[in-house]
C-alpha cells in the first residue's frame, strides 16, 4: 500500500473517530431519555376491577405524551394521581372492566410518534398474568385470556437485547476491555468476569435484596470508563498496574456497579409477579447475547482490517483517547447531575 493511500485511510478514520465522539457528546443525553421504556401495570384487585400504574419518561420537566386506551367499555373508578420520580412520571388509579379485558385491544396513544417502547403487563385475580412489548410500530395489542411462559420468557429477553444494544456507556466498557487484553485466553477470561460480576448484582438489585441510587452508579459507570481508557494509554507506553497485569479483577469489579445499571432498566420495565425468576434469566440472556454480538462484531472488524493494512499501535492509543473523551464528558454531566 502506497504511504498517501495509508495516509488517506488513517484521515479518514480519524475523521470517523471525531464524528463518534461528536455523537455521543452531542446526542447522549436525547438518547437516554428517549430509549427508557413507559411502562403500564394492570393488577385486578376485585372481579373486573383493576388497579392502574402508568409510568412515562420525562425529558425534563414533561412526561412524554402517552396515554393508555382500550377498545371495550372502560370506566375510571377515582381520580388519575400522579407524582413525580426523578427521570418519570408515575400516574395511578383504578378502573372496572364493563367488557372483560381478555378479548379486547390496549394501545399507547402517542407511541407511534416517539421513540420508546412501553411494556404492558396485567395480572389477573385467577394468578394469570400477561405480560406484552408495545412500540411505534406497533402500539397496540389483543389481549388473550392466558399468556404461554414462553411469550414472557420472549418478551424480555428481546428487552435484554435492545437494553444493552442502546447502553453506549456499557458498550464502551467493552470496547476498552477488548484494548487492554491480548490473546483469547485472557479475553474469554475477562468478559467472563464482567459477565458474572453483572449478573449477580443484577439479580440481587433487581429482586430488592441490594439497592443503590441510580445517579452515583450511573457516574461511577463513566468513571469506570474513563480509568479503563487511562490504561490503554499507560500499557502502550509499557507501564504496568493491577489492570494491565489482571484485567479480568477490574472487570469483575466494575462489572458489580454496571450490573445495578442493567437492574435499574429492568427495575423500569417491572416483572411479573408470577414468572420472576423467568423474566430475569431470560433479559440477562438477553444482555449476555447482544454483548457477546458486539464483541463478535468488533473482533471482525480488526481482523477484517487487519488484512488489508497492519494497524498502527498508535491506531490503540487513538481509540482510548477516544473513549476516554466520551467517557470524560459523561462523568462530568452525571456528577453535575448528582449535585443540581
Amino acid at each position: 500500500m502506497s504511504p498517501v493511500r495509508f495516509l488517506a485511510l488513517l484521515l479518514r478514520f480519524g475523521r470517523a473517530a471525531l464524528l463518534l465522539v461528536a455523537a455521543c457528546v452531542g446526542a447522549s443525553p436525547a438518547l437516554t431519555h428517549e430509549m427508557r421504556p413507559a411502562f403500564l401495570e394492570l393488577r385486578e384487585e376485585n372481579p373486573g376491577e383493576f388497579s392502574v400504574t402508568f409510568k412515562t419518561p420525562m425529558q425534563g420537566d414533561f412526561r412524554l405524551a402517552l396515554s393508555p386506551r382500550f377498545s371495550g367499555a372502560v370506566e375510571n373508578l377515582t381520580p388519575v394521581v400522579s407524582h413525580a420520580t426523578g427521570d418519570a412520571m408515575v400516574q395511578t388509579w383504578r378502573i372496572t372492566a364493563i367488557e372483560p379485558l381478555p378479548g379486547q385491544k390496549v394501545s399507547i396513544e402517542g407511541l407511534s410518534q416517539t421513540m420508546t417502547d412501553a411494556l404492558v403487563r396485567i395480572e389477573f385475580a385467577d394468578g394469570g398474568t400477561w405480560v406484552e412489548r408495545l412500540t411505534p410500530s406497533a402500539p397496540d395489542v389483543a389481549i388473550p385470556a392466558t399468556q404461554n411462559p414462553w411469550d414472557v420468557a420472549a418478551t424480555y429477553f428481546r428487552h435484554g437485547i435492545e437494553h444493552i444494544a442502546s447502553g453506549i456507556d456499557h458498550l464502551l466498557f467493552v470496547a476498552a476491555l477488548m484494548l487492554i487484553v491480548r490473546g483469547w485466553r485472557r479475553i474469554v477470561e475477562t468478559i467472563t468476569a464482567f459477565t458474572v460480576a453483572h449478573s449477580i448484582t443484577l439479580t440481587l438489585a433487581t429482586i430488592g435484596w441490594i439497592t443503590l441510587p441510580s445517579a452515583p452508579v450511573e457516574a461511577m459507570i463513566a468513571l469506570s470508563i474513563l480509568l479503563v481508557a487511562t490504561e490503554i494509554v499507560r500499557m502502550e507506553r509499557g507501564q504496568s498496574s493491577l489492570t494491565i497485569r489482571w484485567p479480568w479483577v477490574v472487570a469483575f469489579a466494575f462489572g458489580l456497579l454496571h450490573g445495578f445499571g442493567f437492574a435499574g432498566a429492568l427495575v423500569d420495565l417491572g416483572l411479573p409477579r408470577g414468572d420472576i425468576p423467568l423474566a430475569l434469566l431470560s433479559f440477562n440472556i438477553g444482555v449476555e447475547i447482544g454483548q457477546l454480538l458486539f464483541i463478535a462484531a468488533i473482533l471482525l472488524a480488526v481482523h477484517s482490517i487487519r488484512r488489508i493494512i497492519t494497524i498502527p499501535r498508535r491506531a490503540i492509543v487513538a481509540s482510548a483517547y477516544v473513549i476516554g473523551t466520551v467517557a470524560a464528558f459523561w462523568s462530568i454531566e452525571r456528577l453535575d447531575a448528582m449535585f443540581l
